[in-house]
């Protein structure tokens, strides 16, 4: 496991803002379970999905994001052009090249933003925050940073594959980041991964090792592929680790996180887990149910729901953390800094409780 240094002297840097996109068009069990051979009380039982969001045909990833970072930078009340940085995670972009965090500046009108992406598949919104928060920890005066997570993954499904077609849906959720007072913003982050066990999830094909040909489209090296099973025992050796490891380095209980932000992948899996991982005073947040696993975008989208429904109240600790390809870690502590939704009322609190919407 790489630690990422706390050492850097600057003034803190917290989420100040935060936003999403979920595609118009509701995708319910049914349509997916027919397709894949399976039944909608079978997707509920191994899932806890009812239902996904997918994209217009007209929609791409850059569309979803620019979307999500456009409602993020309303409530934040920053220019597009008052961007420094736009970061966007997605294992889904536009095309293989350009990145599609340059197109999303475009969409936006941000023209002073430097923009990349990052890839860690369903880790990749953690990451794309993590070096965000890095570098505007490194710029003098304010800095503000859109950090975006955004996949179009029915896209790239094999709609017949019962493995992955009932999972994943659609979306982009955004968080503005910038200076804040101290004692608010990101605490720490620990970041892992591990290259050996990266056969476990991709897509084989339309890269430099495979590239598209007649034979990989003939033989669906261009479809999300994963090993479940593979998948389930990865989260449960590493994730109650990485998480323990972060809490000691920022010098603070289980007990002390209020909010548990997962990724959304399985709300079987993360049941499995979750009483694994010490939080005992946190509530374990979940919308899995009503948009599937939306890749990069899920802990964003999440974030935002519970943000705007006013669930987080200054000063409360936050803890996120996403697991995917690569195979890959990613959890961040954040002491919840004030946000343009401050004033709403806090609707949860005290002992360990389930947010599921």
């Amino acid at each position: 496991m790489r630690d990422v240094p706390e050492d850097l002297p600057a003034s803190p840097v917290a989420v100040l803002a935060t936003g999403s996109y979920l595609p118009e068009r509701i995708i319910g069990n049914e349509e997916v379970a027919r397709l894949a051979g399976v039944t909608d009380e079978w997707i509920v039982r191994k899932t806890g999905i009812r239902e996904r969001r997918r994209a217009a045909p007209h929609e791409a990833t850059s569309d979803l994001a620019a979307h999500a970072g456009r409602r993020a930078l309303e409530q934040a009340g920053i220019r597009p052009r008052d961007l420094s940085y736009i970061v966007v995670a997605t294992s889904t972009p536009d095309q293989p090249q350009p990145a599609t965090a340059a197109i999303v500046q475009h969409l936006l009108g941000a023209v002073n933003a430097a923009a990349f992406d990052v890839n860690s598949v369903c880790s990749g919104f953690v990451y794309a925050l993590t070096v965000t928060e890095r570098l505007l920890r490194a710029e003098p005066g304010d800095a503000y940073g859109l950090v975006i997570g955004a996949d179009v993954y029915s896209r790239i499904l094999d709609h017949t594959d019962r493995k992955t077609a009932i999972l994943f849906g659609d979306g982009a959720g955004a968080a503005v980041l910038g200076p804040s007072a101290a004692g608010h913003g990101v605490l720490g982050t620990s970041l892992l991964t591990r290259g050996d066990q990266h056969g476990m999830i991709g897509v084989p094909a339309g890269g430099s090792r495979l590239p598209a040909s007649a034979r990989t489209l003939e033989e669906g090296g261009h479809h999300f592929r994963m090993d479940g099973r593979g998948v389930r025992s990865f989260v449960q050796e590493n994730l109650p680790g990485a998480i323990a490891e972060l809490l000691a380095r920022a010098g603070l209980p289980g007990r002390s996180v209020d909010h548990f932000v997962p990724h959304q992948a399985n709300a079987v899996m993360i049941g499995e887990v979750w009483p694994e991982l010490g939080l005992d005073n946190a509530v374990l947040h979940l919308e899995i149910s009503r948009y599937g696993n939306t890749g990069s975008a899920s802990i964003a989208v999440t974030l935002d729901e519970i943000h705007r429904k006013g669930l987080l109240a200054e000063d409360d600790v936050v803890l996120l953390s996403g697991f995917g390809g690569g195979m890959s870690v990613g959890s961040s502590l954040l002491s919840w800094a004030p946000t343009a939704c401050a004033a709403a009322p806090r609707l949860l609190a005290g002992a360990a409780a389930v947010r599921q919407s």
